[in-house]
């Protein structure tokens, strides 16, 4: 159990807050809290790394991440985070790339503690749909962060 530290800041999604320690960043919560410092270190470059990212100055996350309870969900953490800035995977092809199930791809974007930093909004539905998002307000929170990578990488994205 990690004593957790938050902050919470302003977003185009609206509020972003994030938790962890001096040692590594547990949740990243999309919709969530009223804007609030945090003091310990994995926060606090969270904060700073998120709202570059926002502000289009950073295209991916150097962040130290708490562990998943298993080797198999680190390696699809993994594969997720591959996934470059403004570019797209189906769950189907992400699940060829990772030695895994379309269904297990599907889980482990359901439930992602930590939306942005581990992209999981660049996996899509076959045939290009948006599919399910658990952040903010789901496809059309979604929807604005691939649009956001887009505008920003210059890829039109599937």
């Amino acid at each position: 159990m990690y004593a957790r530290d938050h902050a919470v800041i302003a977003t185009p999604i609206g509020p972003v807050r994030v938790e962890g320690d001096d040692g590594v960043l547990v949740s990243v919560r999309i919709g969530e809290g009223s804007p609030a410092p945090g003091t310990a270190a994995a926060v606090r470059a969270a904060i700073a790394q998120l709202e570059a990212w926002f502000a289009g100055a950073r295209q991916d996350f150097n962040l130290p991440l708490a562990p998943l309870p298993t080797p198999r969900g680190t390696t699809l953490r993994h594969a997720m985070m591959a996934i470059p800035f403004g570019e797209t995977l189906s769950y189907g092809a992400l699940a060829r790339i990772a030695g895994s199930s379309a269904r297990a791809i599907g889980q482990i974007c359901a439930n992602n503690p930590l939306p942005i930093v581990v992209p999981c909004h660049r996996v899509l539905a076959d045939g290009g749909r948006l599919g399910n998002y658990s952040g903010g307000d789901g496809p059309k929170t979604k929807s604005w962060l691939l649009e956001h990578e887009r505008r920003l990488s210059g890829r039109t994205l599937l």
